[in-house]
């Protein structure tokens, strides 16, 4: 048997005795590429994948694979590059990486409301894409060691991209699988409950202050958002690191997230930005547009008339709001709401047009948008939106596809990338050949002209 289908193997033994998240999470997209010297070297995506493996999974790893293979093979686990470098060398040292003490597993101490947690928000919920993949995988790997992984995790990225959300998983995967304490707070509570402690104080009544510090030092993970806003509390700033330095001292778990990386948090204390960089700082970008796909794809999916919705108005809102998963889930919202109000419930694009047309704050007019000028091009043509999108290049169809890139180029002001997103996902390469092509016969080619101007006139009026 090749390494490939024994490893294929293997990976369906593991997928029976773990979770689905872990197993999509961890071992989905592992590949083994070499079995030496009782040596089994792994192809890994990420360096997290490496360290939580061998720190989790090893004994179930050895286990199955022995039981498949009839061998006994210690695993080295390698980045793609890694592996291109030492490919053709033979592992001469073997680390032998002592058992984790895992936690107890037991009933929870506490319920979803004594931590401040939702819990609709969990992993398996979550939509992972490449903008907040390696943020995913750090929180994973917290949630199953918390205090042992990454201590202290940082979050950061632009309002709206999922930090809450992945604090929150965090939150409920450890409340659901562990008897340890749990607490989610803002920085603004954070600050408040010490204001309120020190008031007490100050009339002689310590009970207030003993009851803060117990708060927030006896639990096992502190989840504190929005830490940008404790700048402007100093008192606040130097209770934080205190409690941040015992928790931290113990072992505890340390969770933070913020609209900004630690070095452009210049409003807090450099001693709080040297401990925020001690552990594993992650950041979320913008969703992709194959994201930003998925994302509206599970959203409509609850909705009765979601199966008829075309494509094209997936793919129309999917290009137009592309900073935040609270935009994307706005317009979602005010599409099928509007079609319910407006067209009986139908949603196609016109409607979807007509629904956000007042939020695409960079587009004053539709008629040059980019769906409009594909349907315009195939009116014209005698073709179908299915294909001037499609793969089909027989010169009837791949022609005015080229026309309608050149207008969306030209009229709409679009980016190449863009304009390929709306023409099946072509790459930005071939949507700029098609635009040169069509710029360059346009000075000999006198039908062309007439065609262009015509279709710009129908995209004028």
């Amino acid at each position: 048997m090749d390494v490939e289908s024994l490893w294929n193997n293997f990976l369906n033994t593991i997928k029976e005795s773990i979770s689905s998240l872990s197993y999509e999470t961890w071992f989905r997209d592992t590949k083994l590429v070499s079995l030496r010297n009782n040596v089994a070297t792994v192809i890994v995506p990420m360096p997290v994948h490496k360290k939580h493996l061998i720190e989790n999974y090893k004994d179930i790893i050895e286990e199955k694979f022995t039981k498949l293979t009839g061998s006994i093979f210690n695993f080295n686990f390698l980045l793609e590059d890694e592996w291109e470098i030492q490919k053709n060398e033979v592992e001469k040292k073997k680390t032998v990486v002592p058992k984790k003490n895992i936690p107890e597993i037991g009933v929870p101490i506490q319920n979803f409301e004594d931590a401040n947690l939702n819990k609709d928000y969990t992993f398996s919920n979550f939509i992972v894409g490449s903008s907040n993949r390696f943020a995913f995988t750090a929180s994973m790997a917290v949630a199953e060691k918390p205090g042992k992984a990454y201590n202290p995790l940082f979050l950061y990225g632009k309002s709206g991209l999922g930090k809450t959300h992945l604090m929150h998983s965090i939150g409920n995967y450890i409340l659901e699988n562990s008897n340890l304490r749990v607490l989610y707070i803002s920085s603004d509570k954070f600050v408040n409950d010490f204001i309120n402690a020190v008031r007490y104080n100050e009339k002689e009544n310590f009970d207030k202050i003993d009851s803060f510090k117990s708060k927030y030092r006896n639990i096992d993970v502190l989840m504190i958002d929005d830490i940008q806003f404790l700048g402007n509390a100093t008192k606040g700033q130097e209770e934080f690191f205190h409690t941040f330095n015992e928790l931290y001292n113990e072992n505890k778990q340390i969770v933070i997230a913020s609209d900004r990386s630690v070095d452009d948090l210049k409003m807090l204390e450099n001693r709080l930005l040297t401990r925020f960089n001690w552990g594993l700082t992650a950041n979320i970008t913008p969703p992709d547009f194959d994201l930003r796909m998925s994302i509206i794809e599970r959203k409509i999916a609850h909705q009765e008339s979601a199966k008829d919705v075309p494509k094209e108005v997936i793919e129309y809102i999917a290009n137009n709001f592309a900073s935040d998963v609270r935009q994307l889930e706005g317009a979602i919202t005010r599409v099928f709401a509007y079609a319910l109000m407006m067209n009986k419930g139908n949603v196609d694009l016109d409607t979807a047009v007509d629904a956000l047309k007042d939020q695409l704050t960079d587009r004053s007019v539709y008629k040059n948008d980019v769906h409009r000028i594909q349907t315009v091009v195939c009116d014209y043509f005698k073709i179908t939106l299915e294909d001037i999108k499609g793969k089909k290049r027989s010169q009837n169809i791949n022609y005015p596809r080229q026309v309608a890139i050149y207008l969306c180029r030209t009229m709409a002001n679009e980016s190449f990338p863009k304009i390929g997103t709306y023409f099946g996902g072509r790459d930005h390469s071939t949507i700029m050949s098609s635009y040169r092509k069509i710029e360059s016969d346009l000075k000999t080619n006198e039908q062309l002209k007439v065609v262009i101007k015509e279709l710009k006139q129908m995209l004028s009026s």
